[in-house]
């Protein structure tokens, strides 16, 4: 049968979504909202249908979301958690990877999986390096632990949006149970398989890239030094001893017996410099040494410190070298550091950055930033602290904390959210009416602010999804989604309702490695939802198999923001998801299976 002029058109509104979603020229965001504006000139879809989706339950849901996570951090919960996390964590690589798989897995059970993979990074890049573990060992696991989590629980988005899918067909929504017992037997069996097979298959980064790390430079200075020594920043001026000599020939390391770690020069960053490496007028030294032996080269005509290091009257010529994550929420995220006067502002250097699989260590300033980039910078320790304070900026160091600013208000903020949580479980009032409760009841036990709730709210989720939900709509409207669906019934339903289940499995996993999960479920959603209906299998069955398919993002970084997280700190290159991931989506979808006859008698 040919297709209508209305199911063309869709297809083509559909092509070219997701097109600009993947070619990350547009905003996914920015994609929403002009399927909002253009979808309705086609006469699919109403214009009261078209902006529908802000009122849906997924969005409130999704909302609500956010701001009881966000309470949850500014109390300190979560960081409480991490601190605990890091006071019993040390160990052997075996047991971090299980820890973090697990706590991870749990944080996501009621937190935004993202929030849950941001709280506990640095807490698992800490451990690891006191650890002599290689923080590439454990990321992966971390991530891994908050898909799954967020397998076996309501608060997902994908899980969410296949509940309002539902919904629109007239079906029975899901609730966290529906989720519970198919998600945590997956979740068992993935922690099982990362223990016995994945943890070994998981890369040991220690590429040159590594050596552009605080980690290479700072990590073991305790064990390979003496204690007392600390790390130093001297400028070489013009006319100074140092100027236009070789550093074999500097007396750096003969005379004095320091050790220079690293140059840099204008824009580009020097690490391990070589003997022959001639030092340059203007060149920043980061020299290791006793503070004796550094304070004789004042006589050397260089400078030591920076000018406006000072505190309580005091100078401090000390610096440190700390790795700086951009976290997903961050403001800064497509500006560079030369345009928000980075180091005018903050008074540190930025002489690193670490971005899929590769180290730049030229014009750091002035690169956009992405959320994941991992940067190495120097500065003195009470710049650092203060960057620490910063949303907009992760600090991976011990000592440099986001201090919660309402730390008294912690056992109330975990008690309304557990009470949130029992709500949605036993389905006492349903769940986007739960969650508003639940902010109400923050805001008002003073919790958290209604400012600060808005800005918690990740508006750049709730406009894409709002904007592609009147895709499932059209999809409806049009019949293409019963089409799409008899394809796929035609072709699998031979085989029984697990062959149903497993196809969609695959095809929604695929999609969700190249577009992210919360596309995958909106565009899959409303065609498995109908393929279930036209061959009577439960509907609810095809949703959280679909659900869990679109949390299943073990093979690219791309697939989800927790993954691109992960990926400067744990020194990652694309294909190290695809050999760790390859196993644990197998497991999911043999136990997801199981699961599917053990719980719902497909």
């Amino acid at each position: 049968m040919l297709l209508s002029d209305q199911e063309l058109a869709l297809i083509a509104f559909i092509v070219v979504a997701l097109l600009l979603i993947m070619s990350g020229r547009v905003r996914p965001d920015l994609v929403g909202i002009l399927i909002i504006v253009a979808l309705p000139l086609t006469g699919i879809i109403t214009p009261e249908q078209a902006i529908s989706g802000f009122s849906r339950s997924a969005v409130v849901t999704i909302i609500g979301l956010f701001v009881i996570t966000q309470s949850l951090e500014d109390t300190g919960v979560v960081a409480w958690i991490a601190a605990r996390l890091k006071a019993v964590g040390a160990g052997s690589e075996a047991r971090l990877v299980g820890l973090f798989m697990l706590v991870g897995a749990a944080l996501s059970l009621v937190m935004n999986n993202i929030a849950a993979g941001a709280v506990l990074l640095p807490a698992a890049v800490q451990v690891a390096r006191e650890s002599r573990v290689a923080p590439s060992k454990i990321l992966i696991p971390l991530s891994f632990g908050t898909l799954v989590g967020g397998m076996a629980t309501y608060f997902t988005t994908a899980n969410i949006i296949m509940s309002g899918v539902l919904e629109e067909y007239g079906q029975q929504p899901l609730s966290m149970s529906d989720f519970l017992a198919t998600g945590g037997l997956i979740a068992v069996a993935a922690f099982i398989y990362m223990m016995v097979i994945g943890r070994r298959i998981l890369p040991t980064n220690e590429s040159a890239a590594q050596t552009a790390s605080a980690y290479a430079l700072s990590q073991s200075l305790s064990a390979a030094y003496q204690l007392e020594e600390r790390l130093w920043e001297i400028r070489v001026l013009p006319g100074s001893k140092l100027a236009n000599v070789s550093l074999a020939n500097s007396g750096i390391g003969h005379d004095l017996g320091l050790t220079l770690l690293a140059i840099w020069r204008g824009h580009r960053a020097i690490f391990d410099p070589q003997p022959t490496e001639v030092l340059h007028p203007q060149d920043y030294l980061v020299i290791l040494g006793r503070e004796d032996r550094v304070i004789l080269m004042r006589d050397w005509g260089v400078e030591i410190g920076r000018p406006d290091m000072k505190g309580n009257g005091k100078r401090d010529y000390t610096v440190d070298l700390t790795e700086v994550v951009i976290p997903p929420r961050s403001s800064v995220i497509g500006t560079t550091l030369t345009d928000m006067r980075f180091r005018s502002k903050y008074h540190l250097t930025a002489v690193a950055l670490w971005r899929g699989g590769r180290s730049y260590r030229t014009d750091v300033g002035k690169v956009p930033l992405s959320v994941g980039d991992a940067i190495l910078m120097v500065g003195a320790p009470a710049k650092i602290k203060s960057l620490a304070q910063e949303r907009d900026f992760m600090v991976l160091q011990s000592g440099h904390r986001y201090r919660p600013p309402l730390p008294q208000k912690a056992p109330i903020a975990l008690a309304i959210t557990v009470l949130v949580l029992l709500a949605s479980i036993f389905e006492i009032i349903p769940t986007p009416e739960a969650m508003l409760l639940g902010m109400a009841a923050l805001a008002l036990a003073g919790c958290i602010t209604l400012d600060e709730a808005y800005r918690a709210i990740e508006w750049r989720v709730v406009f894409l999804i709002a904007g592609m939900l009147p895709l499932s709509i059209a999809l409806i409207n049009t019949g293409l989604a019963a089409r799409i669906g008899d394809g796929i019934v035609g072709v699998v339903a031979p085989y029984g309702g697990l062959a149903l289940i497993g196809a969609l499995f695959m095809l929604t996993v695929l999609i969700t490695q190249v577009i992210g999960g919360q596309v995958a479920a909106l565009i899959v959603g409303s065609i498995a939802v109908t393929a279930a209906l036209q061959t009577n299998v439960s509907p609810q069955a095809v949703a959280v198999a679909v659900a869990i398919a679109c949390s299943a993002a073990f093979l690219t970084p791309i697939a989800h923001p927790v993954n691109v997280l992960m990926m400067g700190p744990g020194g990652y290159k694309s294909g190290d998801f695809l050999k760790a991931g390859l196993g644990m989506t197998i497991v999911t979808i043999i136990t997801l299976l199981i699961g599917m006859r053990l719980f719902w008698g497909v």
